[in-house]
């Protein structure tokens, strides 16, 4: 175990991990009450056309998809106030131009191309410094942003027109928390992929729903879940040289069905009387 840990490419992949988790996790949170679990996996499924641009341009594809999502999340929050389409729908559309403007962009690249792969299925493993210097700086705006404005979001969540009766700028929290998640989406791409990473936002709070008892409890069963998902997940692939991202979604499933069956198990125990 400690030979793996003393490994410099598993040591970026853990602390890129445990950060990730822990923003991803903390975001799931406003992602599955305010049921827009679809945004981030909309917002990374678009985010490959910032991916493709970055690759053709010869810049870092990370920041050139970050910006982009940043953009995405500021244009949905813009377009669900003013249309009378439903979220989903502007999502949806969102989602599908993103990825055919992502394969067009990709068609006047000619070879394989193995930045694009890690970026469709993850590669944690294969984290550079730089990468991992643009995850903590966002990745410490972010929880400064939740922070900051965390009492302010939650009546958000709870009742908009209470928000508005307090005096929050609700159109402006909105857009802010859009952007936010849109941004974390696309840092934790390098950590699951396009295809996987909304699974590190839904599945923690998932599982954290079964046992909290309060809000507070939430976000710490969250931020746990997710953290043992990405380190047992890690350990799991190195050991067993299999895909990181998929063992670590895979890893939250187990723990999910394993948390639903001890509660399941603890209800059919008769109460002591």
């Amino acid at each position: 175990m400690m030979d793996i840990l003393a490994l410099p490419f598993m040591q970026r992949a853990v602390i890129a991990g445990v950060l990730l988790a822990l923003i991803l996790a903390v975001l799931g949170i406003f992602v599955v009450l305010k049921r827009m679990a679809f945004l981030s996996d909309g917002i990374a499924h678009a985010s490959l056309a910032g991916v493709a641009a970055g690759i053709l341009a010869g810049l870092n594809p990370l920041l050139v998809a970050l910006g982009l999502g940043a953009v995405l999340g500021a244009l949905i929050a813009w377009l669900e106030r003013r249309t009378k389409l439903a979220g989903d729908a502007l999502i949806g559309l969102v989602f599908t131009g993103g990825m055919a403007l992502g394969v067009v962009l990709l068609a006047f690249k000619r070879g394989y191309q193995p930045e694009l792969v890690s970026f469709l299925f993850g590669n944690i493993l294969a984290v550079q410094w730089n990468e991992l210097i643009i995850m903590a700086v966002l990745g410490f705006a972010i929880l400064v942003f939740l922070l900051l404005c965390y009492k302010r979001l939650v009546l958000m969540l709870i009742n908009q027109d209470l928000a508005h009766v307090a005096g929050i700028p609700i159109a402006f929290y909105q857009t802010l928390l859009y952007v936010t998640v849109a941004v974390a989406t696309v840092l934790g791409i390098k950590l699951l992929g396009i295809v996987l990473v909304s699974a590190l936002m839904i599945m923690p709070v998932t599982m954290a729903k079964l046992l909290a008892k309060s809000f507070g409890q939430l976000i710490v069963y969250s931020v746990v879940a997710a953290e043992l998902m990405v380190i047992l997940g890690l350990l799991a692939s190195v050991t067993f040289d299999l895909p990181a991202g998929a063992v670590i979604v895979l890893c939250g499933l187990a723990m999910f069905f394993v948390i639903l069956s001890a509660r399941a198990l603890i209800a059919s125990k008769p109460a002591k009387r």
